[in-house]
């Protein structure tokens, strides 16, 4: 249950906001980061005269209806509101070539600041080198920082610091959902800062950016590696979908431990037979004794971080930046928690194109002082059998997702058949192979976890000087 926020608002507050009656810009601190930057002795920039073109720099996607296509030759990647957020952008889903060239609007270019503007308002994320050329919805804002102004980093900094964010958020509207539109950025005040500041904020987000391209670079390519080590090819969505349906086909069972058709599909068995014509170990083989299943289920029951663990659910996982509620350590057991290495599958789920269930994600760095909800499964690697990264790049693999999904059971909520879950065969290259493709993986999300302590750092530098002005 969400706690009640009570706060007394002084009648000149009214006066200021244009007599609106509705909370939102009172509670979101909006008001009171207002007042400090009127301390301030910097001087202070609307934001339209800061972003290109004037109000043109700050605007949303065009409305359509939308083509989605299966086969990334006919298509460009599309993004929407939580895309933005997410740190693999590999199976974001394929908005068709021809809406994109008609509409030149959805496309993204680096450096800019994208903000959530629909639902959850807010939201920021700084569009990287390999997000160019993508299309992105409407439920997201672009701001589009004048280079001769003002440094585009800077610009993300500040309106994703305690100060931008609430002056963001204080303009939103709507009842049941939460909107923002750009005529409610205009007028947002941007202080500025000594250059120098400015400039070292933005290299620092900057150089995020970049980080965060190579992370995705390097997770693709490990993936590619290990199929390539063996003589193979990972496939991709449209050769899955272009094969033969899995319809009128017959299979002959011995003691089946399903009768269910989806688990013998023709195109799921020849995935296994590429697999198994090569060099392989079975999944079950690879991972430590009694792991490969997924967590416990327990109450969980709110209270304050320091008595708390993060729990992350199968959304938010997925994210740059993931996040979740705190639930106290003593209503759950120790199997929300996970070591650094594991690869945690979303694994429930339904069965939609862009759904997460059975995409893969991997625990590295801070990620393991998180806990993980009982919707994952644990893929733990036995060490002395494949290094963790190496078996990753084959649970991210497009080929794994397909197969993930093939073995599911259950009615409306899937799940995974344990038996056929560890009979899946995994690619086993020679040893030499497997060390540099998890040396791959691991320096790959060193650079991502680098990225956010480099943007948190130019936020923080960002703060103290505002906080120091004013």
């Amino acid at each position: 249950m969400r706690e009640k926020q009570i706060r007394v608002v002084p009648s000149a507050w009214l006066e200021k906001e244009g007599r609106r009656l509705d909370c939102g810009p009172y509670l979101s601190g909006a008001i009171e980061a207002k007042v400090l930057l009127a301390k301030m002795k910097a001087s202070k920039t609307p934001l339209c005269k800061l972003t290109k073109g004037g109000m043109a720099g700050i605007f949303n996607g065009p409305r359509f209806p939308r083509a989605y296509v299966l086969d990334a030759e006919y298509g460009v990647p599309f993004l929407g509101s939580t895309d933005i957020l997410q740190a693999d952008l590999s199976f974001v889903p394929l908005l068709a070539k021809r809406q994109v060239q008609n509409q030149p609007d959805l496309l993204i270019d680096e450096g800019w600041t994208l903000i959530s503007c629909s639902g959850t308002v807010g939201r920021m994320a700084y569009s990287r080198p390999d997000m160019k050329g993508m299309a992105g919805s409407q439920h997201f804002m672009r701001v589009l920082a004048d280079d001769g102004k003002i440094r585009s980093g800077y610009l993300h900094a500040y309106l994703s610091s305690r100060f931008g964010v609430p002056l963001v958020v204080g303009g939103t509207y709507g009842s049941i959902i939460q909107h923002i539109e750009p005529d409610h950025l205009a007028n947002l005040p941007v202080p500025r800062l000594d250059d120098q500041l400015e400039r070292r904020a933005h290299d620092l987000v900057t150089q995020a950016a970049k980080l965060r391209s190579e992370y995705q670079q390097q997770v693709q390519l490990a993936t590619k590696k290990l199929f390539a080590a063996v003589g193979l090819n990972d496939i991709t969505s449209g050769a899955w979908h272009s094969d033969n349906p899995d319809l009128g086909f017959t299979r002959k069972l011995d003691s089946p431990a399903s009768l269910r058709a989806l688990n013998f599909n023709p195109r799921f068995q020849q995935l296994c037979d590429t697999i198994r014509a090569k060099s392989w170990r079975p999944l079950g083989e690879l991972c430590k004794p009694g792991t490969l299943k997924r967590g416990g289920r327990y109450k969980r029951i709110d209270a304050e971080p320091e008595y708390s663990y993060q729990l992350i659910g199968q959304k938010e996982i997925f994210w740059v930046r993931p996040e979740g509620r705190w639930i106290a350590k003593k209503s759950v057991g120790t199997d929300v928690l996970v070591e650094p290495g594991t690869t945690l599958v979303a694994a429930r789920g339904t069965f939609g194109e862009s759904e997460l269930y059975c995409r893969s994600e991997f625990v590295w760095g801070k990620d393991a002082e998180r806990a993980y909800s009982e919707d994952f499964l644990r893929v733990i690697a036995d060490g002395d059998k494949i290094p963790p990264g190496c078996l990753f790049a084959f649970m991210r693999s497009e080929t794994t997702f397909r197969m993930l999904r093939s073995v599911s059971m259950g009615t409306k909520l899937q799940d995974h058949h344990p038996r056929f879950l560890h009979e899946l065969p995994v690619p086993y290259p020679d040893r030499r192979q497997r060390d540099e493709i998890h040396d791959l993986v691991t320096d790959a999300y060193d650079k991502r976890h680098r990225s956010v302590k480099l943007e948190d750092e130019a936020v923080a530098m960002v703060e103290a000087a505002i906080e120091g002005g004013a």
